[in-house]
């Protein structure tokens, strides 16, 4: 697995839908007319002990899909794999894909489940952004809003609760979400990981959902250490060349 692909380090300009188009009518077509679509797979049934050069090579051609989604929508695509609990990637809102090895079937069957689980990550995305639009936060005004800044963090932390089921590693994806947030609300990228980072710190964990006394006190946490001058702009951030990106990641895959 190319550790690139890793959906973990999105940033919120990576994935907001209003900065990337999407027709949800026509992924079929699309994914179906890819390159890693003419050379899925086909899963045959092996003894565990001897599945490891089929395994090897249905994560080659997951990595290239990833690559290939990418190339043509854009890095927000990566969230496609993130599955719940262990998956390819740990604690992931994805529910229509798993892995290679479980996923991976006939090839039909594999590029319906692509198509069901990139929709299912770009609804989880629309669904966040609806979220953070719900709390309309001004930075400048924090000590007016740290009430509903401190409810739009518990909010959302319920809502990742519930949709990865607090498997492994769910508690990435919820300080990944958190961060979303602030930066959609014009904290800086590196201030708003920071102090989600210090706001949750080893509070949660794999596989157990946390209590309501902990959610609150996250959220206040996170609320009351917000300050006007934690501001930053996202056009900062710089263009990718995703051609190159491509590029450079196909010369390193055999």
């Amino acid at each position: 697995m190319i550790v690139d692909l890793a959906p973990r380090f999105l940033t919120w300009a990576d994935v907001d839908p209003a900065r990337h188009a999407f027709d949800s009518a026509s992924v079929a077509q699309t994914v179906h007319s890819l390159g890693p679509a003419r050379c899925v797979p086909i899963r045959s049934d092996v003894p565990a002990a001897d599945s490891g050069s089929c395994s090897e090579e249905a994560e080659f051609w997951a990595d290239a899909m990833s690559c290939a989604l990418v190339l043509h929508y854009g890095r927000w695509t990566l969230g496609w794999r993130w599955a719940h609990d262990e998956g390819d990637f740990d604690g992931g809102p994805v529910g229509n894909w798993c892995c290679p090895q479980d996923s991976i079937t006939t090839p039909e069957e594999t590029l319906t489940r692509v198509e069901a689980a990139l929709r299912e990550w770009r609804e989880w995305l629309e669904h966040l952004a609806a979220w953070f639009e719900a709390y309309p936060l001004d930075l400048s005004a924090v000590d007016d809003q740290r009430i509903l800044w401190g409810r739009a963090a518990r909010n959302l932390i319920l809502q990742v609760v519930d949709r990865t089921g607090c498997g492994s590693g769910w508690h990435n994806h919820c300080r990944q979400v958190l961060a979303w947030f602030l930066d959609r609300w014009g904290v800086a990228v590196e201030v708003a990981q920071g102090l989600v980072e210090k706001a949750v710190g080893g509070r949660f964990h794999s596989w157990t959902g946390p209590d309501a006394v902990v959610i609150d006190d996250v959220a206040d946490q996170l609320a009351c250490s917000l300050r006007p001058g934690d501001g930053g702009t996202r056009a900062a951030v710089p263009a990718q060349d995703h051609l190159q990106r491509w590029l450079a990641i196909r010369a390193s895959v055999p």
